[in-house]
C-alpha cells in the first residue's frame, strides 16, 4: 500500500517516529515512540492523512451514516477538527474529566438523544481513552458503532472496543510501519524484532 510506505517514511524522517527505550504515559515501557502531535506542524502531510482517513470512512461506513464526529482532546481532536473542515460534519468531542464550573458537561458541542457518532483519535494502545470516551458518550444516550485510529500499537484497543460493540479501524498499525521502513533499510531487523516481541507479549498475556 502506497500511502503506508510514504507516511511511514515521513514518521521515520522528521522523527515522528523513534526506536529505542521508552516509558510511556501509562508507565509501561515501549520500543518505539511515536508522537502524532507534531504531524499538523507539516501541513501537506496532514491533509493527505486526514483526506485518506476521509476516503477510508467513506468506503468503509459513508458519511451519510453517522449524525457528527466525536473525538477526545488533544491528539485526535486536532485530527477530527480538520476531519469534520473537509467533510462539513458535526463535531463534538468529550472531556477526560468534566469541567469543575459552568454547566459540568462531559460532552461538548451540540447533542441529541439518540445520535450517532464516528469516534476518531491519533493512536490506540489498550484503548483506554476511547473507552472512556464512549462510556461517557453512552450515558448521555449516543450510540457508537466505528472508531478509526491513525494507528493503531496492536497492544489491546481492538478487543477492549470490540467488547462494547465498536469496531476498531486503523489507517495503518505499528508492524505496517516497522515493515515498511525495514524494507526500506531505514531501520534494521534488530528494531523489526523489538516490536514484533513487543505486541507479542500482549498476545500472550491476554490469553493467559
Amino acid at each position: 500500500m502506497e500511502f503506508v510506505k510514504e507516511f511511514a517514511t515521513f514518521l521515520h524522517q522528521n522523527s515522528i517516529i523513534k526506536f529505542g527505550d521508552f516509558t510511556l504515559a501509562s508507565g509501561k515501557k515501549s520500543s518505539y515512540y511515536v508522537d502524532l502531535r507534531l504531524v499538523p506542524s507539516y501541513p501537506h502531510e496532514f491533509r493527505k492523512m486526514v483526506k485518506y482517513l476521509e476516503n477510508e470512512i467513506a468506503q468503509n461506513i459513508g458519511f451519510n451514516k453517522f449524525d457528527s464526529i466525536v473525538s477526545v482532546p488533544t491528539g485526535g481532536l486536532i485530527i477530527a477538527s480538520a476531519l469534520a473542515i473537509e467533510t462539513v460534519k458535526p463535531l463534538i468531542y468529550v472531556r477526560s474529566k468534566p469541567k469543575d464550573y459552568g454547566t459540568s458537561k462531559s460532552v461538548e458541542g451540540k447533542i441529541h438523544e439518540g445520535m450517532k457518532v464516528i469516534m476518531i483519535d491519533d493512536v490506540a494502545t489498550t484503548g483506554g481513552s476511547i473507552v472512556n470516551a464512549i462510556k461517557l458518550l453512552k450515558e448521555v444516550n449516543i450510540s457508537v458503532t466505528d472508531a478509526y485510529v491513525i494507528v493503531n500499537r496492536m497492544e489491546g484497543a481492538d478487543e477492549a472496543l470490540s467488547e462494547l460493540g465498536v469496531k476498531m479501524h486503523s489507517i495503518l498499525n505499528i508492524l505496517q510501519i516497522t515493515e515498511a521502513l525495514y524494507e526500506q533499510n531505514f531501520v534494521d531487523e534488530s528494531i523489526l524484532e523489538k516490536v514484533k516481541n513487543q505486541i507479542g507479549k500482549w498476545v500472550l498475556a491476554a490469553q493467559t
